[in-house]
């Protein structure tokens, strides 16, 4: 007998749970004492009582799990995120099934893996036209949809299928939105460390030249454009499916100065805007500490207005009748194992693991934590489970509802496979291992005892590496490595 409590957090609890730091950071929306007159739902809902059950799914690009304080992070400020959590199940050990930015939300929307990835794209293309996406399938089912996001490498491809509404917020990181001509060089690079020509700098510089006040970053524009989309979707009083695709806080890093002071003061050199995809050797390690620094803050940015968006759900009533997930989609290195940025070579933990909670609106599940290894591929299906709503062809990813309510997975995972360009990365519950897409240049580690993955026991284990690359990679593969 399920004996789950089903009591549906409110607005109230809500702030209550985020604490002090979350209300403060909601600044005067978290402190407004608006009276808690949430409607209480009977215990047969959903559906029922209104519009919905609707679904919002948050996508934060470039999240790292360990920089989530649901996560164990000790020092980094995410309230919001840590609220949220604490009203869902929790996936402990996630990852995507493909990255990086592309590949990975070809699964979140589709339900199927890109995974294993061809030549010479690898993965980094539209939707392919036989795959139906989730969006499309709920807008065939009557729902109305919307698409918030500042993910700019997805707007010339084919990611805005089936929204009705589609926000693309222009502007970051190489977009090329403002003539980059524009902005001083020399000024550039007197106070940033420019890399390289500077040519993403100076776009991205261009581009938010013209920012005034807090509001107008890029995280903030993206909730506040989530909240609009949210007001709308609730007047017009149908169920709805609703994307907020949060860009941040992946590179250009440069968050406002009360952000990056919860994390570091006192620094006087040139400011990393961005990093390079390899070695850390051109950072001193003042200036590494300061790129941390600036990636954190960049993600209590993030964390705050989220939370503004999150309020205001609570404050139109529709947190009781609606599905939560929030997603992200690989991580960064900040110069653990000597590396920073996004190198496909390098499919360590800062990389891999990522954010993945779901928050159902009976509470079901909440606090609760799996162990499951989930992926993106599993975001589809989740939806469409909960919703009731049969899939238009079979998935690849499955649904994981039954999680929610204490029940076993349908589909029990005993590894885990992902691609990133030419590499792969398999692990279990006792070994992780990645290696290029042929089997060479293996890296082995302990799952349990080097979570870290700072002893690599490929060549103490070749037997291992084969056996993962043998029953893991080729045969989720279908044989097709290296190359096909």
């Amino acid at each position: 007998m399920n004996t789950k409590s089903k009591r549906v957090l409110t607005r109230a609890d809500f702030l209550r749970t985020a604490g002090v730091a979350g209300a403060s950071l909601l600044g005067a929306a978290g402190c407004s004492g608006l009276a808690d007159t949430m409607p209480r739902l009977p215990d047969e809902y959903l559906p029922g009582g209104g519009a919905g059950p609707n679904v919002i799914l948050v996508i934060i690009d470039s999240l790292r799990r360990d920089h989530v304080g649901a996560y164990g992070n000790p020092w980094i400020q995410t309230p919001i995120l840590d609220a949220i959590a604490k009203e869902s199940l929790l996936f402990t050990h996630a990852q995507p099934e493909a990255m990086p930015t592309l590949p990975a939300r070809r699964a979140i929307y589709t339900g199927m893996r890109t995974w294993p990835t061809s030549p010479p794209h690898f993965g980094w293309t539209s939707i392919p036209s036989s795959q139906r996406t989730l969006a499309e399938t709920l807008e065939g089912e009557g729902y109305n949809t919307y698409l918030v996001t500042d993910t700019y490498v997805q707007f010339s491809e084919n990611f805005g299928r089936g929204f009705g509404v589609n926000q693309e917020i222009r502007g970051q990181e190489n977009d090329p939105y403002k003539d980059p001509d524009s902005v001083d060089e020399q000024e550039i690079r007197r106070h940033y460390l420019v890399l390289g020509e500077g040519k993403k700098a100076f776009q991205y510089l261009a581009n938010v030249q013209d920012r005034e006040g807090e509001k107008e970053y890029f995280a903030p524009r993206v909730f506040s454009g989530a909240t609009q989309a949210l007001e709308r979707a609730v007047g017009e009083n149908k169920p709805f499916f609703l994307v907020a695709d949060c860009y941040d806080p992946h590179e250009p890093w440069d968050p406002p100065e009360e952000y990056v002071a919860l994390y570091d003061t006192g620094y006087e050199g040139k400011e990393p805007l961005a990093d390079n995809y390899g070695k850390d050797d051109y950072l001193t390690d003042r200036e590494l500490l300061r790129m941390r620094a600036l990636y954190a803050a960049e993600v209590t940015m993030v964390d705050r207005w989220l939370g503004k968006f999150i309020e205001r759900a609570h404050e139109l009533g529709v947190m009781e009748r609606t599905l939560i997930v929030v997603v992200s989609d690989h991580g960064h290195c900040l110069g653990e194992h000597g590396y920073t940025g996004k190198p496909p070579y390098a499919l360590y933990p800062e990389l891999t693991d990522t954010v993945f909670m779901i928050r159902h609106p009976g509470s079901t599940g909440p606090g609760h934590k799996s162990a499951l290894f989930a992926s993106t591929h599993d975001v589809a299906p989740t939806v469409l489970g909960f919703l009731g709503i049969q899939q238009p062809a079979p998935m690849d990813g499955q649904d994981l509802t039954p999680l929610l309510e204490g029940e076993g997975p349908e589909q029990p995972r005993d590894h885990i496979t992902q691609g990133y360009y030419r590499y792969i990365c398999c692990r279990d519950e006792h070994r992780v291992m990645f290696c290029l897409s042929d089997g060479t240049d293996a890296h082995l580690f302990d799952a349990v005892n080097d979570v870290d993955q700072r002893r690599d026991l490929a060549e103490a284990e070749p037997e291992t590496v084969k056996r993962m690359y043998e029953e893991y990679a080729q045969r989720d593969a279908a044989g097709r490595l290296p190359n096909f």
